[in-house]
């Protein structure tokens, strides 16, 4: 999947859930041009699994966690991605730096 000028992003054979190929595609887009711009000749991003306990599935945890490899990595800065848990009824806030992420929504429910 092309992301940006010579980013891009490779695909597990089992194929993604669209959820987790939208965050993960977004956290690698706000780190493209700078991938872009050490790797003048490319740079493939491949995963090869996405494993979480589904008890505690947030899509967006794909974001975060493409976002830490990418740093640990490539060596980038912070960019202020982050998630902080409060315990409430939804627990999980997410904040995206200067990044305005996607709309995705949620599925709509089933009538009978």
């Amino acid at each position: 999947m092309q992301i940006y000028a010579g980013v891009r992003l490779l695909l597990p054979e089992s194929g993604l859930y669209w959820e987790d190929l939208a965050w993960l595609s977004f956290a690698l887009s706000l780190r493209s041009e700078e991938l872009s711009a050490r790797f003048p000749g490319g740079v493939c991003i491949e995963i090869t699994a996405v494993d979480f306990p589904l008890s505690d599935y947030r899509p967006e945890v794909a974001a975060l966690a493409m976002d830490g490899w990418l740093r640990e990595e490539f060596h980038l800065p912070d960019a202020g991605i982050a998630c902080t848990y409060s315990g409430e009824p939804d627990p999980y806030t997410f904040t995206w730096g200067d990044a305005q992420p996607h709309s995705i929504a949620p599925p709509r429910e089933r009538t009978p």
